[in-house]
């Protein structure tokens, strides 16, 4: 075997140099600026305000208080979330807000509305603004007994955690970064989400529903299918050496094996690491030579619409790169997609590669919990770096636990009855925490789609949605905007009568994409949670709770219970009221993520030091006189002309508001007068052809809705857009375009359609 990292439990690696520091003096609590306010010209009314005295009430989780000088913030006074209580809850309380309700009309202006459905509110979780008050001040003021309550009363644990549910230190000013949540508290997330379900008499209940890429294929488990899959896959991990702490690097595309490998490593106290099936072969060596897993998990090949992607030759490639760099692999556990490609025609090497169905299928099909702590890691996710390695985002076990699936039963209002789908790929952290832990946690059924959503049609998605009566769907802006330019009637032609809750994830949705999902989808009733969260955060930190309170399209409207979010300047001090800054989150959640592997002084200096006591997400906030928040895209996504820092996200929505633009992504281009300049691809509606007039248009439709300054300098006709397969639009290629350096174009291979690329170097000049 080759030399293999174990994840540790006492914070000590004998082989991978890895541990999380040892707890230091947690910082000092302070509650400042909770962005709730009344329909005023001023921030707050004025009318409910908490002492300093009353502000440290959140050390009640922690029993190691700093001594040192509390975080500075921007005022003596606390303000809290009671005004939130007069927003409308109901379409009699409208008429003062002078609100409009958007149902075929589609409004511009971001003051407008869109109000609860009374019935749905009154049936809702948190039906009312006073209740969601009601919670997230508890949350706020006492996070040891809100959270614990919760994890006490919804999940099995084997062992309850001590006196103190939390310490953290947010501060480098003060020692390490350090977050910790039911330390000591013993758990398995894969016992919460299968067991646990099948005990309570839900063993009979589909756990997933499959659909694959060609139309009529298709299949179904149960709870107990699902546990008895898992626990055999289990048996045979145990059976080839993997052990606790140990890792597994599964690339798998988005078949019922995906969270089944998941899970299975999560029984056994294994840490897995998803990697994104469409990851080139040295994107994924990469990954190997940092995590050095036991086993690799991954199928011969996937077919993706009408294409057909060899996975197996990627990871052989993979492997062998790999090891290049020291770090061999002993076992390759292959799948047999018989629907892409045969044994026959596998590549194959005796000794290491295994075909899953000849081995796994005669284990037993139960199989032992290894109980873990709840700080015991759990998983490994790679996300980009600005410095071109990825950065191995660690999640442990208790609070990414509870925090993914309270998360996903507030934010979609989910009920027993519900059949939930994320289109999602595992490979993502929306995969982890919204395909697989969260719903399952929650005793959900969840749909897993094989293939693309457009294949044979643009109507595939409402296809799937009836044939599973779907009642929550969940997607990406990007998606819906395809969707969207494809037309109308490929939504119109299916019923969608299910849907009761929609959502929308990974970036900033625009205005007019929100609307189209909302009334053409929708059909108008179905409230939209428009989720803003990260790889990092574990899970949603500021999103609608469908049925609580009006909506803002295009807003992610309010913190998630526990979240206090804060917006500061770039001297780190915070900005009350209507304001554009710094997103940044005071004091820690249970699912915030704990390190980044082999690396945590990367992970303070990226997260932490920018602004000391807070954590950075990287992204720009608006927050409106309202109190509601609108997401600007990552601050590196700013472009800065002539002195104005303009976001690239404000540019693009601006740019599809337009009614003959379907697409638009901006990029930040060198400019020898201004600095920088704005370079705009823009992909049009289906039918309009390219033309000096409507290039005009385009750029007069920006400079009538932020500013001359705004006004883009270029306009690149775009056929499409460089696109992972899970729809991420790919901005660096877009940069080097934009700078004509094609010759560092990078890496590729990733791309739902390379040939874009070439495309859109041919419409360079036009």
């Amino acid at each position: 075997m080759g030399p293999q990292a174990q994840f540790c439990y006492n914070n000590v690696l004998s082989v991978g140099a890895f541990s999380l520091p040892p707890p230091t003096v947690a910082s000092s609590f302070h509650q400042n600026s909770v962005p709730f306010s009344c329909k005023s010209n001023s921030y707050c009314c004025g009318k409910y305000w908490l002492s300093r005295s009353d502000s440290n009430s959140r050390s009640s989780g922690v029993r190691r208080m700093a001594s040192s000088s509390p975080i500075k913030t921007s005022h003596h006074r606390l303000r809290h979330v009671d005004s939130m209580t007069i927003l409308p809850s109901g379409a009699g309380r409208i008429s003062h807000l002078n609100a409009a309700i958007l149902g075929e009309s589609l409004a511009s202006e971001e003051n407008d509305l869109v109000l609860p459905n009374d019935q749905f509110s009154s049936q809702a979780l948190v039906p009312s603004p006073e209740k969601y008050v009601e919670m997230y001040k508890r949350s706020i003021e006492d996070p040891a007994g809100f959270w614990s309550d919760i994890a006490w009363s919804e999940f099995y644990w084997k062992e309850k955690w001590g006196q103190q549910v939390f310490s953290e230190n947010l501060d480098v000013r003060k020692g390490n970064i350090s977050i910790e949540w039911f330390k000591g508290g013993v758990t398995n997330i894969c016992y919460n989400c299968l067991d646990r379900n099948v005990k309570a008499g839900n063993g009979d209940k589909i756990a997933i529903y499959w659909e694959g890429n060609e139309l009529g294929v298709d299949g179904t488990l149960t709870y107990t299918q699902l546990l008895q899959s898992v626990c055999q896959l289990a048996n045979y991990l145990k059976d080839a050496g993997v052990k606790k702490g140990d890792a597994v690097v599964i690339y798998l595309p988005m078949l019922m094996e995906l969270p089944i490998a998941m899970l299975a490593c999560a029984r056994i106290g294994a840490v897995h690491s998803v990697v994104f099936a469409g990851f080139s072969s040295e994107s994924l060596a990469q990954r190997i030579v940092d995590c050095k897993p036991k086993v690799v998990i991954t199928c011969n090949a996937v077919k993706r619409g009408s294409k057909v992607i060899p996975l197996k030759g990627i990871v052989d490639a993979g492997l062998t790169e790999s090891a290049r760099n020291g770090i061999s692999v002993d076992v390759c556990l292959t799948y047999e997609n018989q629907s892409a490609m045969t044994r026959e025609s596998t590549n194959w090497q005796e000794g290491r590669d295994i075909w899953w169905q000849d081995v796994v299928p005669k284990y037993p099909t139960t199989c032992e919990v290894e109980w873990v702590d709840a700080e015991d890691p759990l998983f490994l996710l790679y996300t980009s770096g600005s410095t071109g390695k990825p950065k191995g985002v660690l999640h442990t076990t208790g609070g990414y636990m509870v925090y993914s699936a309270t998360t996903f039963k507030y934010a979609f209002d989910y009920k027993p009855s519900d059949v939930y789908w994320c289109t999602a790929d595992c490979g993502w952290i929306t995969g982890h925490s919204y395909v697989t832990y969260g719903p399952l946690l929650n005793g959900a059924s969840v749909v897993v789609y094989e293939g693309a959503p457009n294949y044979p049609d643009s109507g595939r998605c409402w296809d799937i949605v009836d044939k599973y009566k779907v009642t929550i769907f969940y997607t990406a802006p990007t998606l819906v905007r395809s969707l969207m330019r494809d037309g109308d009637q490929y939504v119109t032609r299916y019923s969608r009568k299910s849907l009761r809750v929609l959502g929308s994830v990974g970036e900033p949705i625009n205005p007019s994409a929100w609307r189209w999902f909302y009334n053409v989808v929708g059909d108008s009733r179905c409230p939209i949670s428009d989720t803003w969260w990260q790889t990092e955060t574990g899970g949603f930190m500021i999103t609608p709770l469908p049925g609580a309170w009006p909506q803002k399209p295009g807003s992610a409207t309010f913190p998630f219970f526990g979240i206090q979010p804060v917006i500061v300047d770039e001297k780190g001090v915070e900005i009350d009221g209507e304001c554009s800054g710094y997103l940044c989150v005071k004091g820690s959640w249970p699912g915030a993520f704990r390190t980044l592997y082999g690396d945590h002084e990367r992970y303070e200096t990226t997260y932490f030091k920018p602004f000391p006591g807070y954590y950075f997400s990287g992204d720009g906030c608006s927050r409106d006189k309202d109190g509601y928040h609108w997401l600007t895209g990552r601050v590196d996504d700013v472009i800065n002309v002539s002195g104005h820092r303009i976001g690239t996200a404000e540019v693009e929505s601006a740019l599809v508001s337009h009614h003959q633009c379907a697409e638009a992504a901006v990029v930040g281009v060198d400019h020898e007068v201004k600095g920088q300049g704005i370079y705009a691809f823009v992909t049009l509606v289906e039918g309009v052809e390219y033309s000096e007039e409507l290039r005009k248009s385009l750029i007069l439709t920006v400079r009538n809705q932020i500013g001359a300054f705004a006004a883009p300098d270029k306009i690149h006709w775009a056929p499409g857009l460089p696109k992972t397969r899970s729809g991420k639009i790919m901005r660096r290629i877009l940069r080097k375009i934009a700078s004509r350096q094609l010759d560092e174009l990078g890496d590729t291979s990733t791309l739902a359609d390379p040939n874009v690329v070439d495309q859109l170097i041919e419409l360079a000049d036009r």
